[in-house]
């Protein structure tokens, strides 16, 4: 079969075929009387394993030494090349990223566009400076797309940074709102953190849904920062819950009395914090705890509660009831 009739067939170029050829890759197995290359079905057959192994990803060499090398193991070349391929679909998918990010941010003009490409590599610098300026900058100087200040705050592990970029998020308001409630959802706890405390900062009542909703997690540290933020009335059993387990309890016993704003409100409380009592019979450490919750709740139901409490049989619960007592007006004890 002559040079023309298999690049049609083949689909590789007559040049390739030449090229192949001055590589020693394919040589035709003969010639005509007219000296044009003649390509027999076994040549016809090598061509189309060359062209099977590039598709792979393989240098022309490399095809040689498969093709030829008794001894090739293909085995540590295709991790090579499962490696090499993964590298260059993460540094194009960071591409992609980074260029819908600009196109979200809806340049006016290059400036605009290099602006935002600059505060993007200052949001993943080494430098925490660095990474602080550009979340404040985000607010004055050019948006940057909050899908990237979502990721960014969703990292971030220096607190003062943290605190910088739930502030910018906190600017986008409702339209951070999604992809943070798919970091609540994260398998990793610290990035669930993040989230509950990035939501906490949002206004409105988009954010209050969220943490709402966020009073059912699984993970009780993002129970406890939903509760805390929310200070409304389902958040109770979440406070409660943070004051037994010794987990920002002080906290937890301060938004308490925040909630206790008047008698039916103290009552509720206090009788939920009285419930919990029996079940820390032989746990001392949460009954002070409750305690001491106790005495920023103001009523009748608390303080007689105190009172029994003041001659419980742990004396640091006595003594702490006791004092309690003594600085809770006349009025609330009787």
């Amino acid at each position: 079969m002559l040079i023309g009739e298999v690049a049609k067939r083949s689909g590789v170029s007559a040049r390739m075929l030449r090229h192949y050829e001055s590589l020693g890759l394919v040589r035709p197995t003969g010639r005509t009387g007219s000296g044009y290359r003649e390509y027999s079905d076994e040549d016809i057959r090598r061509i189309f394993h060359v062209e099977s192994l590039r598709s792979l990803g393989l240098s022309l060499r490399d095809v040689a030494r498969a093709l030829d090398d008794p001894g090739f193991r293909p085995s540590e070349l295709v991790a090579d090349l499962i490696r090499t391929t993964q590298e260059r679909i993460a540094a194009e998918t960071a591409l992609l990223t980074r260029l819908r990010r600009i196109g979200a941010a809806e340049p006016a003009g290059w400036e605009d566009v290099l602006q935002t490409v600059a505060l993007l590599h200052a949001l993943g610098s080494e430098s925490a400076g660095k990474r602080q300026r550009a979340a404040l900058a985000s607010a004055e100087e050019a948006p940057l797309p909050v899908e990237a200040l979502v990721e960014a705050a969703l990292s971030e592990t220096e607190p003062n940074v943290a605190g910088a970029l739930r502030w910018a998020v906190a600017q986008s308001g409702d339209a951070a709102l999604d992809l943070l409630a798919r970091g609540l959802d994260s398998p990793r706890a610290e990035v669930r953190e993040r989230a509950v405390r990035a939501v906490a900062e949002i206004p409105g009542d988009g954010a209050v849904a969220l943490l709402r909703a966020a009073l059912t997690s699984p993970d009780a540290v993002v129970r406890g920062h939903a509760a805390l933020a929310l200070g409304a009335a389902d958040a109770i059993p979440t406070l409660i819950d943070m004051i037994v387990e010794g987990v920002n309890d002080v906290d937890a016993a301060d938004a308490l009395g925040a909630l206790a704003d008047g008698p039916g409100p103290a009552d509720r409380i206090a009788t939920a914090l009285v419930a919990r009592l029996p079940d820390a019979a032989d746990a001392p450490p949460v009954r002070r705890r409750l305690t001491q919750a106790l005495a920023d709740i103001p009523g009748t139901r608390a303080t007689r509660a105190l009172t029994d409490l003041s001659h419980d049989e742990d004396p640091a619960v006595a003594l702490t009831a006791t004092y309690i007592l003594t600085l809770r007006p006349v009025s609330g004890r009787g």
